[in-house]
């Protein structure tokens, strides 16, 4: 559970930078949001872990945990660079090549 935890949160990092970027309720914002949500139904279903109510709370808190991260780091990279856009890969390749 924890691990399928974990990769939920991750998952979620490059979607939350990409909201981050976009007007809010605008359809990509609404893509960031739902698009990794048929990713945590796969997982919840090779990780045999069911649907009780108690994994909803850690995997949901996981999802949101996930998503502020990747805002944070979209707020944090424009501090920091002068061109940021809403991929979370070309901008830390941006970061690391200066």
């Amino acid at each position: 559970m924890i691990l399928v935890a974990l990769i939920v949160l991750v998952i979620n990092v490059p979607f939350g930078y990409w909201r981050a970027n976009v007007k809010k309720f605008s359809f990509q914002w609404i893509l960031a949001i739902h698009i990794p949500v048929p990713l945590v139904i796969l997982l919840r279903f090779a990780g045999d872990i069911g649907f009780a109510w108690y994994t909803y709370v850690i995997l949901v808190s996981a999802f949101f945990i996930g998503q502020r991260l990747g805002f944070m780091l979209w707020h944090r990279n424009v501090d920091l660079l002068q061109q940021v856009s809403s991929c979370l890969i070309m901008d830390l390749k941006r970061s690391f090549s200066k």
